[in-house]
């Protein structure tokens, strides 16, 4: 397996979950136009992505024009066709899928002991 990486962008697509051979192999794929400060608006970026098996409902909950960021494997395969030359395919296999419009949980820091008073200490 390859390392992770990351990519971040605004919904383009969205294609439905498709069933492929007898075995109930299924995909979906999606593609997102790339943001971020080395895009350049003149020339945008439109990356396709794929989720496998369990992974394609994670789409479900998202629309087009959503900004999200998008956590993926680069796979790769080499195949040759009987009397034809070899052939190297790449895909961008997602596995997570994070919502930047939504607001982000803030952990909750502890007070500080200069905020009690001698009142409120039980004891």
């Amino acid at each position: 397996m390859s390392n992770s990486l990351e990519a971040q962008g605004v919904i383009h697509s969205i294609g439905q979950t498709t069933e492929y051979g007898s075995n109930g192999f299924i995909k979906r794929e999606f593609v997102i136009k790339l943001t971020g400060e080395h895009e350049n608006a003149d020339y945008p970026n439109y990356v396709m992505f794929e989720l496998i098996k369990d992974k394609c409902a994670i789409m479900d909950t998202y629309q087009p024009q959503m900004p999200i960021k998008v956590l993926f494997n680069l796979q790769g395969r080499l195949w040759q066709p009987d009397g034809k030359p070899e052939k190297c395919f790449n895909a961008l296999q997602a596995w997570k899928v994070e919502n930047l419009s939504a607001p982000q949980q803030q952990p909750q820091s502890a007070p500080s002991f200069d905020s009690f008073d001698d009142d409120s200490i039980p004891f």
